[in-house]
């Protein structure tokens, strides 16, 4: 599951990270997968009314930032959440602002970021939407308001461990 709700998720080719136990090496390859247009990805956004939002994953989504800022401003547009894994940490991307800029305009749109590398060491069948817990759920949105990581409410009720009741 690559987030809350009923998703569609992007699966982007390319990854510099090369997580040992990635669940995806074979997204690695920069001239792997095969090429599609915006406009289909939005079609079939648009046949499922079901859709809460999108999720982008991989690869690492930000080594393809530049291509997917147009069609994460229409997912926004179309009133959905998106949401971005990346093997980069929040930090990290917010060193790279000037360097690539792109990275940051992508983040601008998202509203939850999973970051950081998978690390096999900390993996966890237990964690939500993440594989291991140097993960984060950021709140991005909050994070860029308060120039500070803002964990989001999903990864706090975990930590807390809250859960919600179950009618029966």
């Amino acid at each position: 599951m690559d987030g809350p709700g009923i998703r569609m998720t992007i699966f982007t080719q390319g990854c510099h990270h090369h997580c040992p136990g990635c669940h995806n090496p074979q997204t690695h390859d920069f001239a792997g997968g095969h090429f599609i247009d915006i406009e289909e990805i939005l079609a079939m956004i648009d046949e499922n009314p079901l859709l809460d939002g999108v999720t982008f994953s991989g690869g690492d989504p930000m080594e393809q930032s530049a291509a997917l800022i147009p069609l994460a401003r229409e997912i926004k547009e179309r009133g959905m959440n998106l949401i971005i894994y990346t093997g980069y940490t929040y930090e990290r991307l917010m060193e790279l602002k000037d360097e690539r800029p792109d990275f940051f305009e992508l983040l601008t749109f998202a509203d939850i970021l999973i970051d950081g590398p998978f690390v096999m060491a900390k993996r966890s069948l237990e964690l939500k939407f993440r594989g291991s817990s140097n993960q984060r759920i950021i709140d991005v949105q909050e994070s860029l308001a308060q120039g500070q990581v803002v964990l989001h409410q999903i990864q706090l009720e975990e930590m807390a461990g809250c859960r919600e009741p179950i009618a029966v």
